[in-house]
């Protein structure tokens, strides 16, 4: 029992940090239209992408928890399809960005901007957390590392992105989907061979 704790542990660790990868990426952005980095931007990336990260997680939960009994027998299929649709978009979309579109809007920090990214980069945890529903995950304890995960990634992306440039912003989301793809095959295999 203890053992399936830390799995599950890990697991969870990994899926949050394969979701924030979106969000670390758009930092990375962030990071690169600001010439200095002030402590209200740090608070504004961490704040807006960790906060949407744990509140949406939770929203497909209870939607989930709603349909969990129909689905009982096809949860784990259910999971491995929408791990693996985000994980391949993710890798599809780091792809098809490679020329550095990074020095456009980006220096914008405005609510409107940052609730439109913070929801963008946060939508593929509401599928997850429908997943977790099925999976019978401790929501709490999802939504609380994933929006602590998040808040960490996003305020050291933006500091990537102030002093790296570009260059790592497609390789943080192909390593986010290359994750999440795994997830979902660990999900499905462990299913499987009960």
């Amino acid at each position: 029992e203890n053992h399936r704790s830390v799995m599950e542990l890990i697991t969870l660790i990994a899926i949050s940090i394969g979701l924030a990868m979106d969000a670390f990426a758009v930092s990375i952005g962030k990071g690169l239209s600001v010439r200095r980095i002030e402590p209200r931007h740090t608070m504004s990336v961490g704040l807006w992408f960790g906060g949407f990260q744990a509140l949406m997680p939770l929203v497909g939960y209870f939607l989930g928890v709603s349909f969990a009994s129909l689905v009982q027998n096809i949860d784990h299929w259910i999971a491995f399809i929408l791990l693996g649709i985000i994980g391949v978009n993710m890798i599809r979309e780091a792809a098809s960005n490679d020329e550095c579109e990074c020095h456009d809007s980006n220096s914008d920090f405005s609510f409107r901007k940052m609730l439109l990214l913070a929801i963008a980069t946060s939508i593929d945890a509401l599928a997850v957390g429908v997943s977790f529903a099925f999976l019978g995950v401790n929501i709490w304890q999802a939504v609380v590392m994933i929006g602590v995960i998040t808040m960490i990634i996003s305020m050291i992306g933006l500091r990537i992105g102030n002093i790296f440039g570009c260059r790592y912003k497609s390789k943080a989301e192909i390593f986010g989907g290359c994750i999440l793809l795994l997830m979902g095959c660990k999900i499905l295999i462990e299913h499987l061979s009960e």
